[in-house]
């Protein structure tokens, strides 16, 4: 009980010392994507706070949940009839330092707790990035840093790079690692975006669970997607987001991060709606 309490500590202490009078947004995403025998189905719920705490200073803190339901086609996979819902909480905290006109300093930490249905001690992970901006031009601006990441499956270290050029006041291309985007406004109410982004993440699975030995199920993929923001008034944002995963994995490994099992499920279209709110 005392370990669990730290945990949830660690989560909310610099998410509600934050005050009302800063700007807010909350949003809530769903996805589906069937991929052969199995179909996966994700909802994200996230809160965020922003605040300049000074001249050249800001932080942001987003507290962010996720829930993972998998469907297996019936008469496949029976064995893993219990492996049908994995949970994530986040509390992301960024801090931005403006050195110069040019030069940026971007730091992040997120503590994290990836689990099946019970949260412990052990599912607590922490990652995190950093990133230098330098501006080479009144539209060119290089990042470079290093994160760790789930963005392969499972925490590691890896650099992380971008080279953002802003075409004209409506149109913006950020080319990089391990994300990319090209967006367009053709208004101040519609956004249109072309991403593409390696991510995955993975799950401590209930250790008591009979069906398999595994100890963590592991997701992940690259996915390609066009997606549609709408400012419905002035607070309300809606949006549509229609993709393919690429080089989908879903496997099981063991306390060592050895595969125990494939699913060898297959790359899949993805589909999603979602609604913000932001003052």
């Amino acid at each position: 009980m005392k370990i669990r309490f730290l945990i949830c500590s660690v989560f909310c202490i610099s998410f509600f010392g934050m005050k009302a009078q800063e700007q807010f947004s909350a949003e809530v995403n769903t996805k589906t994507e069937p991929a052969g025998k199995i179909n996966f189905n994700e909802t994200n719920i996230g809160f965020s706070f922003h605040k300049k705490i000074s001249s050249n200073s800001t932080i942001t803190n987003t507290l962010a949940y996720s829930n993972l339901k998998i469907n297996y086609d019936s008469g496949s996979f029976g064995v893993f009839k219990n492996l049908d819902e994995l949970n994530q909480i986040q509390n992301k905290f960024d801090f931005s330092y403006t050195v110069s006109d040019k030069t940026k300093l971007k730091f992040s930490v997120t503590p994290t707790l990836n689990f099946q249905q019970k949260p412990d001690a052990s599912d607590f992970t922490v990652l995190g990035d950093f990133e230098v901006s330098q501006q080479l031009g009144s539209k060119t601006t290089i990042s470079i840093g290093a994160a760790r990441t789930t963005a392969f499956g499972s925490p590691r270290f890896i650099p992380v790079l971008s080279l953002d050029y802003k075409v004209n006041e409506q149109s913006n291309i950020l080319i990089g690692f391990p994300d990319s985007k090209i967006s367009y406004s053709n208004n101040i109410r519609n956004k249109f975006s072309l991403t593409n982004s390696f991510n995955g993440n993975f799950y401590h699975l209930d250790s008591e669970n009979p069906d398999y030995s595994s100890s963590k199920a592991i997701v992940s993929q690259m996915t390609s997607a066009i997606e549609y923001e709408r400012n419905i008034d002035k607070n309300w944002f809606i949006n549509f987001k229609a993709g393919y995963d690429f080089n989908k994995k879903y496997n099981l490994t063991d306390n060592n991060n050895h595969k125990v099992y494939d699913f060898n499920i297959n790359d899949g279209y993805i589909l999603g709606i979602g609604i913000k709110y932001k003052q």
